[in-house]
């Protein structure tokens, strides 16, 4: 189990930034621009499956697995209300949030499933997004000249994806999904993942004016596919997840551990409950 804290992020959303707001790269404002819209529904699916997938544990273990829970339900809440108000800046841009809209209409199709498989698809895009999170925190060019707020936040979000990365996958065993279906649903959701950050991003590129510029696409090649890149540096923690043994503890969370305690002036804990 894991005590997870609920921190107010302590910073200023609500004047307007820039529109290449990531050190003025087209792309690397683009894909996370692309990212953040994905959250609000993603950040509220990933509640919704790990409340229900509680609420049907026998009770010794749902009395276990609770307050790690709250924590997570918090921090997710919270992570959902930030970048539903940094949305709304892009959408006062002009952004169009295709992915939000393509992600309802794919979790009504898939809202009749047993409630392991959506416990599942929580758990394999919480490993995405620690993976990713733990990259971030190591790799400060990729939020090079944004803004010190934004910077925070995007920095908090990585921090605190890195804790609580292990609260769907305990759920998960403890409703003993199987592992043939852990591993199906984790290429699934890669899939699915990807794909949509990828349309989104263009779709954010295609807006900016900037798609078919070359610095575009050098900025994508060093941001996601060099040797120590985003996507291409984490093939081996991806391919971690399908291993018999696998758990996400096994993984090293010192630098989500260390930037919360060296940042503890940039939020307010507000405890375990949202």
């Amino acid at each position: 189990m894991t005590d997870l804290t609920v921190r107010k992020l302590l910073i200023d959303l609500t004047t307007p930034f820039a529109q290449r707001w990531n050190g003025g790269d087209a792309f690397r404002s683009a894909f996370f621009n692309a990212l953040s819209m994905s959250f609000p529904i993603g950040e509220q699916y990933f509640i919704d499956s790990v409340r229900a997938g509680l609420k049907t544990l026998p009770k010794d273990e749902s009395a276990r697995l609770a307050n790690e829970v709250r924590g997570f339900v918090g921090q997710e809440a919270t992570h959902r209300r930030i970048h539903g108000l940094f949305n709304g800046h892009l959408e006062k841009q002009g952004f169009t949030n295709e992915l939000e809209r393509r992600a309802a209409v794919r979790l009504q199709q898939n809202a009749h499933r047993d409630v392991r498989i959506h416990v599942g698809a929580t758990a394999a895009t919480e490993h995405l997004t620690a993976i990713f999170a733990d990259w971030m925190l190591s790799h400060p060019a990729a939020l090079q000249g944004a803004e010190p707020r934004l910077q925070t936040l995007w920095l908090w979000h990585s921090a605190e994806e890195s804790e609580h990365r292990s609260t769907a996958f305990d759920i998960y065993k403890a409703l003993q999904g199987s592992e043939q279906w852990r591993i199906k649903i984790f290429r699934y959701i890669t899939f699915t993942f990807l794909a949509d950050v990828t349309r989104q991003t263009v779709r954010n590129l295609w807006h900016d004016g900037s798609l078919f510029q070359w610095n575009t696409w050098r900025s994508a090649y060093q941001l996601l596919l060099t040797k120590d890149g985003m996507f291409r540096g984490n093939y081996q923690l991806w391919r971690d997840y399908m291993a018999p043994n696998f758990h996400p503890r096994l993984q090293d969370g010192s630098r989500s551990e260390q930037w919360l305690k060296n940042n503890a002036d940039q939020f307010t804990p507000v405890g375990q409950t949202a």
